[in-house]
């Protein structure tokens, strides 16, 4: 296995979780420099390149990143948007390249990518079960103990991560079974235990997801694959329908009643522009977007109450805070029915590749968990969350040439 493509994949499976723990926005560098030692390693077995086939996934995702670039042109954050568009074009690269480079690898060097995986998200689930138990100790320690009352908040990203990658760990053959079945209730323990709502639904569906896969995986990846885009093509429609009936939202967490106040603004912006959309990371520069809701808004959503108004006059509370929380509606947003279009097709494409078998299950299971962190939480053009999805790519890779 020295000097293998696989290894700098191995040792990055080993470490990627408890790193997610210490520093999430580091997984992007480490991610990066794992595919580099990779593509550099079979370079120098084969003295050629692993240029990646053209398959539907990689020519679709090459056209969404297109387009991209095609709407900074009217975009009010062009240069942002180039440079973006840059860094998810190198990581889709690299990504590809290293994906390419596990399918041409001998199976007996991917021996130990599997369990390296499961060891991996282990170490993770005991470091995360450590850090929450100890008042966050780990990270501030990792940080120098500098004053941060919100210190706790940074581990969602780690439980984030964390649910992405499980699914992928129970179609590890080389793991024994009852081992897989102990990780999997550890991750519901913990999704029930850390915070994050967000972390804690992507988890649960994302195993669950999987579980049913495993029964039929070939009709749950197609049926899986039609939800998904559907669900992408239509999401301003539905969400905008429920926002339009504005239910009460007094019941409900400040950050979910946020959240759904995002969406209002969001979709009522997409109708103004639905064909093309606002431009490539335009949602930092919505007109009216850094602006607080109007208090008319906040009685039609049943929220009256003085705590409520307090809340939501703080400056955190923006009608559009950075991204809509909601990867379908900053898609449609930023890069209209175009954007919407591609990325509905990209996801499908993902699913209706996922083969056959306990892989499968896996991928299905990684695309729920990644579906439901993205139309909750992070935005669409993060790069360390990018990054962890192409990891995912490549681990898929490696484990069906295994």
């Amino acid at each position: 296995m020295r000097g293998s493509a696989s290894l700098p994949i191995t040792v990055l499976l080993v470490v990627a979780p408890g790193l997610a723990v210490a520093q999430f926005r580091a997984l992007a560098v480490a991610i990066t420099a794992a595919f580099l030692l990779s593509i550099l390693a079979h370079w120098r077995a084969h003295r050629r390149l692993p240029w990646p086939a053209a398959r539907p996934a990689l020519v679709l995702a090459a056209a969404l990143l297109g387009w991209c670039v095609v709407s900074a042109l009217w975009s009010p954050e062009g240069p942002r948007a180039l440079r973006s568009t840059a860094s998810l074009a190198a990581l889709l690269v690299l990504g590809s390249m290293t994906a390419a480079a596990m399918m041409r690898e001998a199976p007996a060097h991917l021996r130990r990518l599997g369990p390296a995986l499961f060891i991996g998200l282990a170490l993770g689930a005991a470091l995360l079960a450590f850090d929450h138990a100890s008042g966050n100790w780990f990270r501030l320690a990792v940080r120098g103990f500098p004053d941060m009352p919100h210190i706790g908040s940074g581990l969602k990203p780690a439980m984030s991560f964390f649910a992405l990658m499980l699914p992928l760990a129970l179609a590890v053959r080389a793991v024994p079974l009852v081992a897989r079945l102990a990780l999997a209730l550890v991750g519901v323990g913990l999704a029930v235990w850390m915070p994050g709502d967000a972390a804690r639904y992507a988890l649960l569906a994302g195993l669950g997801a999987a579980g049913v896969a495993l029964l039929a995986p070939v009709l749950v990846s197609r049926v899986a694959a039609g939800a998904l885009a559907g669900f992408i093509l239509v999401a301003p429609l539905l969400i905008g329908a429920v926002t339009a009936r504005a239910p009460d939202l007094s019941g409900l967490p400040f950050s979910a009643i946020h959240r759904v106040l995002i969406w209002d603004f969001v979709t009522e912006r997409i109708a103004e522009r639905p064909l093309l959309g606002w431009g490539m990371e335009s949602s930092r520069a919505i007109p009216d977007g850094v602006r607080l809701f109007a208090p008319e808004t906040l009685i039609r959503f049943g929220l009256d109450s003085a705590e409520e108004r307090r809340w939501f006059t703080m400056a955190a509370s923006q009608r559009l805070p950075l991204h809509p929380h909601n990867a379908s509606l900053q898609i449609w947003l930023e890069l209209g029915v175009v954007g919407a279009v591609l990325a509905a097709a990209l996801a499908a494409s993902l699913l209706l590749a996922s083969g056959t078998g306990a892989l499968a299950a896996g991928v299905v299971g990684v695309v729920t968990s990644a579906s439901v962190t993205g139309l909750l939480s992070f935005g669409v053009w993060q790069p360390w969350w990018v990054a962890a999805l192409m990891l995912c790519v490549v681990s898929v890779a490696a484990l069906r040439r295994q």
